[in-house]
Parts: structure tokens; sequence; C-alpha cells
């Protein structure tokens, strides 16, 4: 069934933070003891495994016949995580390879693009490290994916987890700007026409100055007005308020090969938000009480002429 999507004449892309994806087993170069199954939050093999099938299925459920050509992964731990995840979930008969990136972050957090190898071929990729500014803790290297689609055009995908707003908007607002001048200075290595997308979790809204910075430099937020269908006005939401800290950039000249973008937000993603009214996203954790949710993210799609 994967091969209609072949016939479709579109390119889909998800955007997808994972919520914390980190398998049992400790990593003893980073600071993962919360995720083990003596840890804090009792992080189990059940657990590890059931988050792997949600993750699957949120994935699958992107799109009505065939699965999404891309998905640019969020919070992924590690190499086995993303084996388990394409090779061992409910995504093993999807035909998903991957790439991502072995990035400083303390936590042991990356980023990672799964591809279809029958609708994009990937020609080679990089990672481009973040030289933290003073007081700034390590954070994730941006993913950067060359490919080639069916159709033949040269895709440059990058993926992105922009340092957090913990400590202060304010005051982590030089973090993030530093991601987006570290990505126009890649991007200004490529070709005038190059044909770029950019997606991922940036923790900032679209009338922020990092991703303001990104517009006035000739990218184009595609996803800023992004919403659902069940009540999702945003892909995250924090104390009754949506918010869009997940981002799809495109450069100019694929702009007019978007023909929609919109935010995955079905019914078995949801809770209802008893504090503050409306919904929100089924998430695996509310603070440390474990409820086989999903992820605090709900999964962003953009869909491409191809």
């Amino acid at each position: 069934m994967f091969l209609s999507l072949l016939l479709t004449g579109f390119l889909t892309l998800v955007e997808l933070n994972c919520e914390n994806l980190f398998d049992c087993k400790h990593d003893t170069l980073k600071q993962d003891t919360e995720w083990l199954p003596d840890g804090k939050r009792r992080w189990s093999p059940a657990r590890y495994w059931r988050k792997l099938n949600h993750i699957g299925q949120e994935i699958l459920s992107c799109q009505e016949e065939g699965v999404p050509d891309l998905v640019a992964l969020v919070e992924v731990e590690n190499d086995s995580v993303l084996f388990d995840l394409t090779h061992r979930s409910l995504l093993r008969g999807a035909g998903y390879e991957y790439l991502m990136t072995q990035s400083p972050d303390v936590r042991g957090i990356d980023v990672a693009l799964l591809y279809q190898p029958m609708t994009f071929r990937p020609i080679c990729y990089d990672y481009l490290d973040i030289i933290p500014l003073a007081g700034m803790r390590p954070t994730r290297d941006i993913l950067y994916v060359q490919g080639e689609t069916l159709k033949g055009d040269t895709l440059h995908v990058f993926v992105v987890h922009a340092p957090s707003r913990y400590g202060g908007d304010k005051q982590t607002h030089p973090n993030r700007r530093l991601i987006a001048e570290r990505l126009i200075g890649a991007i200004r290595q490529l070709p005038a026409d190059a044909k770029v997308i950019i997606a991922g979790d940036f923790n900032d809204e679209a009338t922020d100055p990092a991703l303001r910075f990104l517009e006035d430099n000739g990218l184009h937020n595609v996803t800023a007005k992004a919403t659902g269908s069940h009540g999702a006005k945003a892909t995250y939401r924090y104390q009754g308020l949506w918010q869009s800290i997940d981002h799809v950039f495109v450069s100019g000249v694929l702009l007019d090969s978007v023909e929609r973008s919109f935010i995955n937000d079905a019914p078995f993603l949801l809770e209802e938000d008893k504090k503050y009214g409306g919904v929100k996203p089924l998430r695996t954790y509310n603070g440390y009480r474990y409820q086989r949710g999903f992820s605090d993210h709900l999964p962003l799609i953009v869909r491409f002429h191809n």
C-alpha cells in the first residue's frame, strides 16, 4: 500500500517533537538517568516500546494513503532508538531509513530525518555544530540533508531543535538567534535558487525576533497559521495557551509548491484540558505521572506539489 504515495503527485513532510524519546539504557557521557528503570520516571522497557509504537502510530496517521515521504523528528536520543522505531515498531513495514545527529546536548537529545528511499534519495548529509555563547549550555546540532526527489529535484533539508526558554525568554533569546544565524550562514553557501526546507522545534513563535530574522533573509514560514480540525490552534499548549513553536520554512523557489499545511490533531492524540478548558496534546507524562500518552507536541504537516 505504500507504493500509492508514488502516484499522489505530492511530497509530504511531517515535523514532530517526540517528547523525550529515550531508551532505557544509561549513556555514561550524558545526563539521562531520569530515563532509566530505576530513575525518577521509572522508564521501563514496556513504557519504551509503547512510546515507540505511539510515535509510529502518530506518523502513520498523518497521511490517509501511504506514508509521509519525510519526517523531521525532534527529541530522539540515539541510533538504537531510531533503529527500533523504523525497524521494530509499528513503522517497521513503512520502509523508512533515517539520518540523525550526534550532538553535545547534555541530556543526549538529537534530531533526525526519516525518509522514504522510493521518493527521496539522500546525496549527502552533515551536522551544523553550534558553538555556545558565554553561559549557554551545549545544544543540538542542526541536521543537514541534501537529497533528490522522485521528480529529480534537489532538496536541501535542515532539521532544527533550538534552545529552550528555560531561564527566561529575554535571557535565552540570543541562544535561539544564534541558531537562526547559523542556518542563514549555511544557506548562503548554497546556490541562489536552492530548494530549502527547514523544519523543527524553534522554541519561538512566528513573530519572535529569531524567526523574523529568518524571514528577513528570504525564508518563508509556511506553517505560521497552521491549525488542526479537532480544536488544536497550534502544535503545543502550555497553561491553557496554544503556542506555535514548531515551524517549517521554505526558500522562495519552493513557496508556490506548497499545497497546504496543517496540524494532525486526531482525537486519539488529544485529551480534555480539565483546568483551562478545551483540549490539549495527550502527552506521555503529566509532570511525573505516567499517562500512556503520545507527545506534548502535535505533528505538523506540509504537502508539496511534487
